[in-house]
């Protein structure tokens, strides 16, 4: 796979979107929170779920001509939170370094690889952050070779996690989906624990959060330089 584009390359990618928009920010601060977070070479750069929810970013995904979705079962996917074995950062928009897809987990269920990508040093992917990852490079997803995101998970009002656990994969164009779909990137669930041989698990190796500077304060800056 090849590396994710630069921090600054990827911001100008979601002002082309419109990301920045839906975060109530505007594109002179994504960039600059882009240029100010430095190099940090493959990192990903992420808007908070809390200003992008995954259910307005889903469409924006695009995969050879075929547009990305939610299945329809999954109404509530913007209640799907990060669990505290993958932390955000307080902060709208982050970095999150050393993203991978978790090909070696293929076939395991979301139950027996947490404990395996967490005694590893490092943290599962959350839902957000897997499709701002199909934005940068929607080739991440290939046929038998899709990914869970396990960082996401809804809790119940009595405090214990729902069986459902978020993915990213390619829709078969079957059933609800619908033919015209085939191919086309998806927002689903599976359970917990069941396992499926074309499902790993994306993790990554940290991440950091990223100043925002307002366009008033550089306008304040440029004043006083």
């Amino acid at each position: 796979m090849l590396p994710l584009p630069s921090l600054t390359a990827q911001a100008g990618r979601l002002v082309e979107l419109g990301v920045h928009t839906i975060a109530g920010l505007t594109a002179a601060e994504l960039c600059a929170a882009a240029a100010a977070a430095g190099p940090r070479d493959g990192a990903l750069l992420v808007v908070h779920p809390e200003r992008a929810p995954a259910s307005r970013l889903a469409e924006l995904v695009e995969r050879e001509g075929k547009r990305g979705f939610v299945v329809l079962d999954m109404t509530d996917v913007d209640a799907f939170t990060p669990t505290e074995q993958a932390p955000l950062p307080d902060a709208p928009v982050y970095a999150v370094d050393g993203v991978e897809r978790g090909d070696e987990l293929l076939n395991w269920s979301p139950d027996e690889a947490l404990p395996a990508i967490t005694a590893r040093g490092r943290t599962p992917l959350a839902l957000g952050e897997g499709v701002h990852w199909l934005l940068q490079q929607p080739e991440a997803l290939e046929r038998n070779r899709c990914f869970m995101t396990i960082g996401s998970r809804l809790r119940r009002p009595d405090g214990r996690l729902d069986a459902r656990t978020p993915a990213l994969w390619l829709s078969n164009g079957t059933g609800r989906d619908g033919r015209g779909r085939r191919g086309a990137p998806k927002i689903g669930w599976c359970w917990a624990g069941n396992r499926h041989t074309w499902l790993g698990f994306a993790s990554a190796a940290g991440r950091a959060a990223v100043p925002v500077p307002t366009d008033e304060n550089r306008r304040s800056q440029a004043s006083v330089g």
